[in-house]
């Protein structure tokens, strides 16, 4: 099963770090510098479950087109101008790389990504089928940036690990994604463990090197930490991130995202900013879901009257 899913990745470990974590112990081998097709039948939403399962990621090769990738870096750029955004300056965001965050609000040509088909069914697989967006930023990796600190996405709920998978997040590759450009690095196996890692500590990791169009998959345990940046050119990514239906999402999208803008988005995207219920009950108002009262979808009972 490794062989696949770095088939999908080219990797290479990076030696020149403190000794490596156990669980990549096996990742001391020959790079994979070609991509497998990912889109044959053997490339199921099971095998990529079972890939995140066992080692923490997966890649979805080809998922969106160049095109797709360029009018979206060129949305990202426009709304940099216009909002003056600037690097946030810290050792987590970096201090020359660009963010931008609550995507959903400033163009509707991000409301493609949280319901992207092949992404949705692998993050319903980890999370469930209420899961919720966490969070949708970009990510522009300028050159001159360092390596940001191995961590993993969900070490700040106060859960004892490993657990049930809590968050599942996404990187789209809106340029390729090198070892030298930034790719993020990850640390294969490490969310099998029973705790996070020390921030700002060294380990061992690989570069998830990927194709312009490419979607990397990982669980929220998982050790990464976007790569440093020693070429001329930024590294641009959009980091879609989810969280289960039952733990608070990183940006609040029902107020981060102005009414009118929900309105227009499909039911399935409303649900997942957090429009509906979990399981019938959690954030109803009332006994009707928020999208009832706001958009009058109606027709949808509380758990209790189905019982």
């Amino acid at each position: 099963m490794i062989l696949g899913v770095l088939a999908r990745m080219r990797v290479r470990t990076n030696r020149n770090r403190a000794p490596c974590h156990k669980a990549v112990i096996f990742l001391v081998m020959k790079s994979y510098s070609a991509f497998a097709d990912d889109r044959g039948p053997a490339n199921t939403t099971d095998t990529r479950l079972a890939e995140i399962a066992e080692h923490g990621f997966t890649v979805v090769r080809g998922g969106f087109s160049s095109d797709v990738a360029d009018q979206l870096v060129e949305s990202l750029n426009r709304i940099e101008t216009e909002r003056s955004i600037s690097p946030a300056n810290n050792s987590f965001e970096g201090s020359n790389t660009w963010r931008i965050y609550n995507l959903l609000a400033l163009d509707p040509i991000f409301a493609q990504i949280p319901v992207h088909p092949v992404l949705l069914k692998v993050i319903e697989g980890v999370l469930g089928r209420e899961c919720l967006i966490s969070s949708i930023s970009s990510i522009a990796i300028g050159p001159g940036e360092q390596a940001q600190p191995i961590h993993a996405d969900d070490q700040v709920l106060p859960l004892p690990k490993p657990h049930a998978a809590t968050v599942c997040n996404s990187m789209w590759a809106l340029t390729d994604f090198t070892e030298a450009n930034g790719a993020t690095r990850v640390i294969a196996g490490s969310h099998k463990g029973d705790h996070s890692p020390g921030y700002g500590e060294h380990f061992e990791s690989i570069p998830a090197e990927m194709d312009k169009g490419d979607i990397l998959i990982w669980h929220g345990s998982l050790w990464h930490g976007g790569g440093a940046n020693t070429t001329s050119n930024r590294r641009y990514g959009i980091a879609m991130n989810y969280c289960a239906g039952w733990i608070r999402q990183q940006e609040n999208q029902q107020l981060g995202i102005p009414v009118q803008t929900v309105s227009q988005f499909e039911p399935r995207l409303q649900e997942l900013c957090g429009f509906g219920t979990y399981r019938g009950l959690i954030g109803h108002i009332d006994r009707q879901t928020p999208s009832d009262i706001l958009f009058g979808t109606g027709g949808r009972s509380v758990l209790w009257d189905q019982i």
